[in-house]
Formats: C-alpha cells, sequence, structure tokens
C-alpha cells in the first residue's frame, strides 16, 4: 500500500505519484546527451577514441581526459560567476543581455590598470598608459573594474526601473555601448602583460574558488536576507511587493547593479587567467541576441557605433573638423538606421499582434536568415532590408552605395507598411 497523507475534506495524497521535478527531467536530458556523444566517439570509425570525458589512449595514468575536463570546469566557472547575477535578474521577471559584453569592456579596463612595467627587463610593448599606470596593488583594477561594473548595472537599472524601458531593449542597448568601449578603449589592441598579482587572480583553479565561494556566499544571501526575500517577492508579484513596502524601484537598480558587478568580476577573472586583454572576450557568454528590430534606445546605439570607431572617426583626433563631421554622419546614418528597424518591428507587430512573436521573428530574420543567405548566395542582400539598413548606418561599402542601401530598404519598409495598414484596416476596423 502507498504511502499517504491526510489533506483538507479527508483527501488523501499519495506520494508516490508526485511528479519529478523540471530540474530533474534537464538533468536527465544532459546526462543522456553526453552518453550518446561518448557512445558515438567510440563507435565511429573516425571518431574513435575521441572522448569528451575519457582517455581511451592510455598516455596518463587516470582513464579520465583531465586536461579537457580541466578546461571545461575553468570555463563554466567563469560563467557561473556571470550567471549568479544573471539569476537574479531572472527572479527578478528582467533579463540581462549586456553581460557579455560588459565582460570584455572590464577586461580591457581592469587589465590597463594592472600592467607591469618591465616585460623581461624592458619597457612594456603593450602599455596603454604611463608609467604611472604600471605595477598598481592588485586592489586598484579590481576596485576599478567592479565600479565600473556597477555603472553600468546602475544605469540599466534606472532604465528599467524609473523610465519603464523594457528590460531587453535597456540591456540590449548597454550591450552594444559595452561592445563599442571594449573595442574603443585600445582602439581594439589586445592588452597584455599583466602583474604577478593580477595573473594571481585566475591562476591554476582559482576561478572554480571564486565561482564556489560567491555561489555560497548568494546561496546564503537569498535564502536568508532581506535582499533575497525582497527579490523574490518582486518576482512573484512586483505590484503586491510594491504594496508591501518593499520599494520596488531602488531594489531593481540594486540588482543589476550586483548582476553587473558579478560580470565585471568575472572579465577581471578570465583577462588574468588568459593573462590578456581582448574586446571579443565574452562574446558568447550571454544570450548572443541583437535585435535591431525593436525600437532600443538611440542615444545607446550611436555611442556603441562612435565608441567602436566605425567608419572614419579617429579617436586620436576627435577635435578636428573632419572627425567633427565624421561623428555628425555617423549619428545621422545610425538614427537612420535605427528608424528603419523600428518600423520593421512595428510591421511585424502589427501582423502578429504579438511584441514576443515580432520580436523572434525579428531577430531570426536579421541575424539567421539574411546573414547564411547573403553567405551563400552572391548579392543576395541588396534586397533585404536588414542587411540594407546596416550598410545605412555604416554609410555604404564598396559593393553597395548609401544611396541604393537609404532607398531601397525604406522603399521595402514603406511598401510593408502599406499591407499592413491595409490589412488592419480590414482585420480589425471593418471587423
Amino acid at each position: 500500500m502507498s504511502d499517504t497523507s491526510q489533506g483538507t475534506g479527508g483527501l488523501t495524497f499519495d506520494k508516490t505519484k508526485r511528479s519529478w521535478p523540471s530540474e530533474l527531467n534537464v538533468l536527465m536530458a544532459l546526462i543522456i546527451i553526453i552518453v550518446i556523444f561518448e557512445a558515438l566517439g567510440q563507435i565511429l570509425p573516425y571518431m574513435k577514441d575521441q572522448s569528451f570525458l575519457f582517455d581511451s589512449r592510455d598516455r596518463f595514468d587516470s582513464i579520465f581526459n583531465e586536461a579537457r575536463l580541466k578546461i571545461i570546469i575553468l570555463q563554466v566557472a567563469i560563467i557561473g560567476i556571470i550567471a549568479l547575477g544573471v539569476s537574479q535578474v531572472i527572479i527578478t521577471a528582467g533579463i540581462d543581455l549586456s553581460s557579455g559584453p560588459l565582460v570584455a569592456a572590464t577586461a580591457m579596463i581592469a587589465m590597463s590598470f594592472g600592467q607591469t612595467e618591465l616585460v623581461n627587463g624592458y619597457a612594456n610593448p603593450k602599455a596603454l598608459f604611463g608609467t604611472w599606470a604600471m605595477d598598481l596593488p592588485v586592489i586598484i583594477p579590481i576596485v576599478i573594474g567592479l565600479s565600473f561594473g556597477a555603472f553600468i548595472g546602475a544605469i540599466n537599472g534606472t532604465f528599467i526601473a524609473i523610465f519603464k524601458i523594457p528590460p531587453f531593449i535597456a540591456t540590449l542597448g548597454m550591450f552594444l555601448i559595452c561592445r563599442g568601449i571594449a573595442l574603443w578603449w585600445s582602439s581594439g589592441n589586445p592588452i597584455s602583460f599583466p602583474t604577478d598579482q593580477y595573473k594571481a587572480i585566475g591562476d591554476g583553479m582559482m576561478p572554480v574558488v571564486w565561482f564556489l565561494s560567491l555561489a555560497v556566499i548568494f546561496h546564503l544571501i537569498m535564502r536568508y536576507t532581506v535582499y533575497g526575500k525582497h527579490t523574490y517577492a518582486i518576482g512573484s508579484n512586483e505590484e503586491a511587493a510594491r504594496m508591501s513596502g518593499i520599494n520596488v524601484k531602488r531594489h531593481k537598480i540594486m540588482v543589476y547593479m550586483i548582476a553587473a558587478m558579478l560580470a565585471a568580476f568575472a572579465g577581471v577573472v578570465l583577462s588574468s587567467k588568459a593573462s590578456t586583454a581582448q574586446a571579443g572576450m565574452g562574446e558568447f557568454y550571454e544570450l548572443f541576441a541583437i535585435a535591431m528590430v525593436t525600437l532600443s534606445a538611440v542615444l545607446a546605439v550611436s555611442l556603441s557605433y562612435l565608441f567602436a570607431g566605425v567608419k572614419d572617426i579617429s579617436t586620436q583626433a576627435w577635435g578636428t573638423p573632419d572627425a567633427r563631421s565624421a561623428v555628425v554622419r555617423t549619428f545621422i546614418n545610425v538614427l537612420i538606421a535605427t528608424i528603419g528597424y523600428g518600423i520593421f518591428g512595428m510591421i511585424l507587430g502589427l501582423l502578429f499582434r504579438s511584441p514576443i512573436s515580432a520580436i523572434s521573428i525579428g531577430v531570426i530574420w536579421n541575424l539567421i536568415i539574411e546573414g547564411l543567405l547573403s553567405a551563400f548566395v552572391t548579392n543576395i542582400d541588396r534586397y533585404f532590408p536588414g542587411q540594407l539598413l546596416s550598410i545605412v548606418a555604416t554609410g555604404g561599402n564598396d559593393r553597395i552605395s548609401y544611396q541604393y542601401a537609404l532607398f531601397t530598404s525604406y522603399g521595402f519598409l514603406l511598401t510593408g507598411l502599406a499591407i499592413v495598414a491595409f490589412l488592419f484596416k480590414k482585420r480589425d476596423v471593418a471587423n
């Protein structure tokens, strides 16, 4: 007889019929995937001995592929540090797309203050600043990196909590800004040769130690502190949390600041582990979704292009008349492109009547379908509005002129507006 317990109204509850948590299903699916790939690596002739977890070639004493496992663990540890902050954002029913580029931007900024003055007795060939920024105590680049992260998080939180901008849009704009800052900080050049103290942050298995320590700390914070209880309360019912006396706006800003600071610390650890900082770091550490179909902030998009040195802008000559003219042209071109993407998003929104559907389809079309077709079919990008708007933002290229991209893209958009206006009138007004 199954174990039962008395319930309300004399009903009984059979514990054996409880459903598994969804997390267990995910775990089992991952285990099955690992087993399948391990089996294929041993069975298929051209995959023989290609195992992720095991070493069947008897090169080491252990049966496990220790080198590969170490690389996987270290990579996961750094991503895990970011996930600790992103999870708090998700609990509040938000999203943070800026964490990946923030890792790169923080790595560049922190490493520039963590460099050593001499390399093999010679001046540091990768020095970004003068001797005043060399051989500083390790706490200084850490504090600078965390402060930068807190600043970015405060901006995200302010836009979301106070100005009521959707988290997807606000953090997407910051995604572009941080990517631009990472490229602009050293004009795209890597920053290398850190001090021994800075290298010690990510030396060996230290990233794992940092991740486990932070995981324990934030577990205790989320479970036993007022901060954690307020975070869960806002995620469950924001209006009820506000009526309960929780300062929702202030708490959301704090959550985004903490998430950004954790991403910034991950950038410090990653640059320390690699002993170098590059603008492309963290490129795949977040949900890589650049959805230009949405009406993101014009300023955010414009600054990203300016910081990245797009077109003929020189960061060493911003005060010259040519540079000022280039800045104005770039701003106008990006503004025109952003309006075009916004019109495209509005067309999709009117067609599908769902913001999620419009964003998803827009991202898939612009980011995947247009990109794939353009890669395999010559000159087909001349007839894609998304590709043409990107060309408008950069001022044209060698194959497609600025004028053609501008008029053709907006021709497509105006035609689409006319179609959806007709459908809207027939579907919504007439009925």
